[in-house]
This record gives structure tokens, C-alpha cells and sequence, in this order.
């Protein structure tokens, strides 16, 4: 590739840039004027060879091993931050240590191409990282799609071909592009819609690319810490699993079912239960190190009101529906008897409800967290709602009409120079992907169940929903979800039919959150000054290059790992228990397969449940009435019910334990360190994050492939789990579960 853009650069420098600055021109909003310079050297080269070859590299890599560790029961996972920092010094290497000859390249005239166009540069970097953000399945580790090839092989044991695994993957990441790419002149352009998240990447872009003539440089650090985590992971990912997930209660109260049912980290309350391996500590919510601590302490008041309070009233206080009967925290289905729900005697040949089956085993229960943790859901999307209309509406209506109103900043004026994406780039990739998603629908239905009426249906509602949820999160850094309303909708629709009820939430669920991502990569890209067309390139190439490679991990994995997601054939130690898909399967049974009017409707045990959502919808109305009532409260405002609610929206499947160790290192680093230690959190505290990330997923890709993939384990105490198998133990009288004793 040229070392140039494929535009002429303009002629205007970057000093001449900062005296043509008005007041006028810039952002109106404060921010973004103090973190985003209003400077651009165009003449800095993007399309280098540094800069494909890391980025691929970069997404490559993530793509691997974020899918690698996606099926195991703490599924670390790797984000852009990590490439982002771990980037940064090979790029400067290959900077240093490249031939600068130019060449030529026969079919290309003229130009001249070069290896080393000179230093590593701050958009070359923020190219690789959007690589990277592809390869992280942006931020989520594994395409949400990858759980429907998982609960079709390995919970339904029944086929789906890797052609089709690969095709439902592809379209459900880059459907929402073409729809998107249209949207950006009005969520990405105008100045008041400011994008809170991406002003974070510009701020570490900065700090890094900052002269460090420190003792301890950054990519020192980095190099010392990677060290450190690599070597460190071979004694909790191998050699005393234990201290994953140390929970001494269960340890101290050895044959009490209550105690352990308080104690137990992974299965229980996780009072008291700590770990000492990151993967722990970062899986499901992500690195502590790189979240604020208004968003810690949020999260731990919601936690700790719903795991400590809600739960024992619930559990021990009221026995709300026959809770004694059933585990205290499970994301399994269960008889009313207690025993495990025999999914696959409910299935029919087609693939349906067998209603025969279902009557002859009775209604499915659920555990007690399980069910709360869907009443919560319904009432964070309910409260999501209203508290942005309430606290957010005329903010949002003002930006937004000062969006088409308000004259151009300085940063939509830079971008200007630069030559934009053709309307028709993003009506080919629509139509594209859209006809191969109703070819998916349509000639492979018998693996995917999805109707091709329902494809339209799902595309339309996540295509409808991605402006104003993409106003909403640009403007309050809130980005509600549609999970939980498109398995409801197609559940009502369509019962009986668990592949499609999934596939439908996927593409109408997926395909917005994708196109909200693209508009945040686009919008840090506009900030960056980095041109669009290399902007989706890289977007478009890195999506395809990480489903690729994601859905052949999990292929490779699924046939090779024995008894994969089985909970109950594997051994105490395993990792692989696959605890994400776990709940996409249940989810698929709960929606699809028997349907909400036989769980949460009129033929099923939990209606009441349907009341949070009318809760969730009143409360932040009645905080906002306070707020207005009792203007002088300060606090009043503070309390985000959405944020509250939602606290526990990863449980399950994260678990306690996850929760108590992120709240404690993220306290540790974002509190006391960054009070007190200020300058050393500035300097290495992502860094630390990155390098932590990737010592571990080094280390337990390389124990993979040494020990695990040939059977070589370690059999003592300290590998035989949590050792706390009474907590998955019902307390009610009468109920026999083997392993448990009789009360």
C-alpha cells in the first residue's frame, strides 16, 4: 500500500491550522475541548505497512484468543486497550529497525512505496486499534452469533454446517454497517454529539504518544508486568487451580448446605470470597483498571443491594416460589421436584416443542437468582428508558436540534478536507449482507429455523432503534439493549422454535449494537482526524478476518474438547464450562423453545415478574420529582436506577466471585491509587490493565496446547475446585438431588 492517502494532502499545515482557529469554531462542547487537540497533519501516512501488519496481527490475535477463552468458566477477555498499549512499542521498533529504501510496484505508475515512511505515527495507531476493536468483537470478546452455534452442536447435540455457522456470524457483525454509514452525518458530524467513550481512547492515544523521558518508560513497564502476570497464571491455571476461586467459608462450614450457599463464590453469595487469578477478576465485566470509580461504586451499591439484600428476603425471608426447592444461584433449568430439566426429551424431531414431553415433565422452575435476574432485566430496560427521557429528553431534543441548526466545529471542518465515503459504499454492504442473510434464511432454514419474514422483521426493529439509541449514547454514554425485548417479541410470535427465537434476537439485537459501534469507531476516527475511507476499510476487513477466525476456534474447540459446556461430565477443574452459553441455551428454552406465555405468562409460574417492568418504568420518574421537588439535594440526581438495576445484568453468568474481586481491585487502582498515587496511576495504570491481560492469555494459551490438549493434569486438594458442592444443594424438606443430603 502507498505510505500516502489516496487523496492529495492538503496544502495547509498544522501551525497555519492553530492560527486559523475562531472561538467560534470550537466545540461547544466542554469535553471535548479540553481533551481533543483542534490540530491535523494531514500529511502524516496511515496506509503503511506498520500499520497493516500490526492491525491485522492485532486482530488476529484478539480474535483467538478471545474466543479461546470464551467457552471456559472464566472467559478473560482481551480488549482494545490491550492492543492498543501492547502495539505502541512494536510499532516504534519496526520504526527504528525497517529499511527506508523506496520502490516501485509494477501496475501502480510512478509512486513510490516505502516499508519505513518514518516515526511510528499517532493515526497509524489509531488504525491498528480499530483492527483490534473488530478482533474483540467490540469489547465482547465473541460474536454474540458464536452461542448459537455452541447451543445447536453441544445442548441440542444437533448439526449445523461450519458454512452456515460462518455465514450467520458474517452478516449478523456487518448488517448494521450499511444503515449505519447512513447515519453518520447526523450522530457523528455534528458537534453536540460528543460520544463520552471515545473522548477516553483520544485521552490514552495522547498520554502515549506523549514524549516519556521517565526512568521507567511505559513500554518498560509493560514488558516487566507481561512477565510477571505470564509467569504467575501457571500456578492458578495449573498448578493450584484452587486459587481461583478461594472461598474459606465452604472451607470452615464443610457440611453445612446454608453456609455454603452464603460462602460459595461460584455457585453461591460469594460472602467473603476472593481469588488471586486475573482471569477472575476481568472476566464478564472487563479490566477494573480502565473503569471510573463512580461506575465501581454504582455497580457495588446495586450488587450489593440485590445479592445481600433482595436474595436472603427472597430465598430464606418469603421461599418466593418454592425457592427452597432449587439451588440459591444456578442458570439451569430445574423440575418442580427439583431435578434437572431434561431439555432434549422436549424437543421433537422437527425441532420443536414436543407438548406431550413438556406436560408429562411439568412446568420449568428456575432458581431464585435466575428469576430475579430476568425481573431486573425487565426493569433496567424500562428505567433505561424513562430515565434518559426524564433526565436526558430535552439535553438530547437541544443537541440534536442543534445538530441540523449549529454551525460546524473545527473537527468536522478538518475532517473536510479529507475525501468522504460514497452513499453507494454503504447501500452495496446493506443490500449484500441482506441478501445473504435471507439466502442464509431461506436455503439453509433447517439449521437455522430463522423465516424469512422474521430476518425483515428483526432487521427493521434494529435498524429503526439505531438512531435514537445511538443519540442516547452519544450525548449520555448509555446504550439501552434489545435483548430481552426481541427474544420476548419472537417468543410471543413464534413459540416452539429455540434456533429461531435466538437468531432473531441476533439480528435484531446485534445489528444495532454493531451499528452503534461503528458510529463510536467513527466518531473517536473524526476526533483522531483520520480519514473515513481508511476508517472503513479496516472497520470492514477486521470484521471479516475475526469471524472468520472466531468461528474457527469454536469449531476447533467444540469437536475437540471433550464433553465441552457439560458441566455435570466434566471434572471438578475443568475450564471448560462454557457459562455464557449456558445461558443462551437457557435463554433460547425460556423463549423459544417453551415460550414467556408458559414461564412468564398465563400458563407459567413467574407472571408477577412482568411487574418489574412497570417499576423499572416508574422509578426514575419519581427520583426526577424528588430531584425537582427538593432542588438543594445534591444526591438526589445521583441515583441512576438504570445503572442500579442493571448492576447484576452479567450474573449469571459471572458469578460473586467475579464481582467481589472487580469491586476490590478496581477500588484499590481507581480510588486510593488515583488519589494518592496520582502520577503513577497516569503513567502505568492501563498499561498495568494491558500487560496484565496479556501475560495471562499467553500463559493459558500455551498451558492449553502443553498440558490440557494431551490430558497431562494434576490431581490434589488445591485442583479439585471450590470445594463447595453443597451450595448448588436445595434446603427444602423432602427434595433428593444426588450429593445432597436429605432434609
Amino acid at each position: 500500500m502507498s505510505t500516502l492517502e489516496l487523496q492529495p494532502p492538503p496544502t495547509t499545515r498544522p501551525s497555519e491550522l492553530d492560527d486559523a482557529v475562531d472561538e467560534d469554531d470550537l466545540s461547544p462542547i466542554e469535553e471535548v475541548r479540553l481533551t481533543v487537540t483542534n490540530t491535523d497533519d494531514p500529511t502524516l501516512p496511515v496506509w503503511t505497512f506498520r500499520m497493516w501488519f500490526l492491525g491485522l496481527l492485532s486482530c488476529a490475535l484478539l480474535s483467538f484468543i478471545n474466543q479461546f477463552f470464551a467457552f471456559r468458566t472464566e472467559p478473560l477477555i482481551v480488549t482494545q486497550i490491550t492492543a492498543l498499549v501492547a502495539t505502541l512499542p512494536i510499532g516504534r521498533f519496526m520504526a527504528a529497525v525497517l529499511p527506508r529504501a523506496k520502490f516501485r510496484i509494477p501496475g501502480f505508475g510512478s509512486q513510490l512505496f516505502s516499508l519505513n515512511p518514518g516515526p511510528f505515527n499517532l493515526k497509524e495507531h489509531v488504525l491498528i486499534s480499530i483492527f483490534a476493536n473488530a478482533g474483540s468483537a467490540f469489547g465482547s470478546g465473541s460474536p454474540y452469533s458464536i452461542g448459537i452455534v455452541t447451543i445447536i452442536k453441544v445442548f441440542y447435540h444437533r448439526s449445523i454446517s461450519f458454512f452456515a455457522g460462518w455465514l450467520l456470524i458474517i452478516t449478523t457483525q456487518v448488517l448494521g454497517y450499511g444503515w449505519a454509514g447512513l447515519l453518520r452525518k447526523y450522530v457523528v458530524e455534528p458537534a453536540h454529539m460528543w460520544w463520552p467513550s471515545a473522548l477516553v481512547q483520544v485521552s490514552l492515544f495522547r498520554a502515549l504518544h506523549e514524549r516519556d523521558e521517565q526512568r521507567m518508560s511505559r513500554a518498560k513497564f509493560f514488558v516487566i508486568a507481561l512477565i510477571c502476570g505470564f509467569s504467575w497464571h501457571v500456578v492458578p491455571g495449573y498448578l493450584f487451580s484452587t486459587l481461583t476461586n478461594i472461598s474459606w467459608v465452604c472451607w470452615v462450614f464443610s457440611n453445612s448446605v446454608t453456609a455454603q450457599q452464603i460462602g460459595s463464590g461460584m455457585r453461591g453469595l460469594g460472602l467473603g470470597a476472593l481469588t488471586l487469578d486475573w482471569t477472575a477478576v476481568a472476566s464478564f465485566l472487563f479490566s477494573p483498571l480502565i473503569c471510573p470509580f463512580f461506575a465501581i461504586v454504582n455497580t457495588f451499591v446495586g450488587y450489593a443491594l440485590i445479592i445481600y439484600v433482595v436474595m436472603p428476603i427472597a430465598y430464606w425471608g418469603f421461599n418466593l416460589y418454592d425457592a427452597d426447592r432449587f439451588p440459591i444461584f444456578s442458570s439451569h433449568l430445574f423440575t418442580a421436584q427439583g431435578e434437572r430439566y431434561d431439555i432434549t426429551a422436549i424437543v421433537n424431531d422437527k425441532f420443536e416443542l414436543d407438548i406431550p414431553q413438556y406436560e408429562e415433565q411439568g412446568r420449568i422452575h428456575l432458581s431464585m437468582f435466575f428469576a430475579l435476574a430476568y425481573g431486573f432485566g425487565f426493569a433496567t430496560i424500562a428505567s433505561t428508558i424513562t430515565h434518559v427521557a426524564f433526565f436526558y429528553g430535552r439535553e438530547i431534543y437541544e443537541r440534536y436540534r442543534d445538530s441540523h441548526k449549529g454551525k460546524a466545529d473545527i473537527h468536522t471542518k478538518l475532517m473536510r478536507r479529507y475525501k468522504d465515503i460514497p452513499s453507494w459504499w454503504f447501500h452495496l454492504l446493506l443490500i449484500v449482507s441482506l441478501v445473504a442473510s435471507l439466502a442464509l434464511c431461506i436455503f439453509l432454514n433447517d439449521q437455522v429455523q430463522m423465516p424469512w419474514w422474521g430476518l425483515l422483521f428483526g432487521s427493521a426493529l434494529a435498524f429503526v432503534f439505531t438512531l435514537p439509541i445511538s443519540i442516547i449514547t452519544a450525548t449520555t454514554n448509555q446504550t439501552p439493549g434489545l435483548n430481552i425485548i426481541t427474544e420476548y417479541i419472537m417468543g410471543i410470535i413464534l413459540p416452539g422454535r429455540p434456533i429461531a427465537n435466538v437468531c432473531f434476537k441476533t439480528y435484531g439485537y446485534i445489528s444495532m449494537a454493531q451499528a452503534v459501534s461503528f458510529l463510536n469507531d467513527f466518531k473517536l476516527g473524526h476526533y483522531m482526524k483520520i480519514p473515513p475511507r481508511s476508517m472503513f476499510l479496516v472497520q470492514f476487513i477486521g470484521t471479516i478476518l475475526a469471524g472468520t477466525i472466531n468461528i474457527a476456534v469454536a469449531w476447533w474447540l467444540l469437536n475437540s474438547v471433550t464433553n465441552i459446556c457439560q458441566d455435570d461430565l466434566l471434572p471438578p477443574d475443568s475450564p471448560w464450562t462454557c457459562p455464557g452459553d449456558r445461558v443462551f441455551f437457557d435463554a433460547s428454552v425460556i423463549w423459544g423453545l417453551v415460550g414467556p406465555r408458559r414461564i412468564f405468562g398465563t400458563l407459567g409460574n413467574y407472571q408477577a415478574m412482568n411487574w418489574f417492568f412497570l417499576g423499572g418504568a416508574i422509578g426514575p420518574i419519581i427520583v426526577w420529582l424528588l430531584h425537582k421537588t427538593f432542588p438543594k439535594q445534591s444526591w438526589i440526581p445521583l441515583i441512576n436506577l438504570p445503572v442500579l438495576l442493571g448492576a447484576t445484568a452479567m450474573m449469571p453468568a459471572a458469578t460473586p466471585l467475579n464481582y467481589n474481586a472487580w469491586i476490590l481491585v478496581g477500588t484499590i487502582f481507581n480510588f486510593f491509587i488515583f488519589r494518592y498515587r496520582k502520577q503513577w496511576w497516569q503513567r502505568y495504570n492501563y498499561v498495568l490493565s494491558a500487560a496484565l491481560d496479556a501475560g495471562v492469555a499467553f500463559m493459558a494459551v500455551l498451558l492449553y496446547f502443553a498440558v490440557n490438549i494431551e490430558n497431562r493434569s494434576i490431581t490434589w486438594w488445591g485442583t479439585n475446585g471450590e470445594h463447595c458442592e453443597l451450595a448448588a444443594c436445595p434446603t427444602a424438606k423432602g427434595i433428593k438431588v444426588d450429593g445432597c443430603p436429605v432434609n
